[in-house]
């Protein structure tokens, strides 16, 4: 699988010329990134990369000292998945 690339809002892993997946997110106020959408290709699907793409946002949560609210329904279902994210869950 390519690598996760970043940029100010969003968190992508592209090829061919092209974004193959991505998650994007905005910070909202002091200290909190909301995670509002979620697209993994064709290409992709069945291969993690939309769990290692919300990782990633974690991974900035904790680097950062920030809380995310996972608005897309995606990102929340992972949040539900993975207990151990709570520790950045705004609640």
């Amino acid at each position: 699988m390519p690598t996760i690339q970043s940029d100010d809002s969003r968190f992508y892993i592209a090829g061919e010329g092209r974004d193959l997946a991505e998650i994007t997110f905005r910070k909202e106020g002091e200290g909190t990134l909301v995670i509002d959408h979620t697209f993994v290709s064709e290409d992709l699907r069945g291969q993690g990369a939309g769990e290692k793409l919300v990782r990633a946002v974690v991974d900035k949560a904790r680097e950062e000292n920030l809380k995310i609210v996972p608005q897309c329904s995606y990102a929340a279902h992972q949040f539900e998945k993975h207990t151990e994210y709570q520790d950045v869950r705004k609640a």
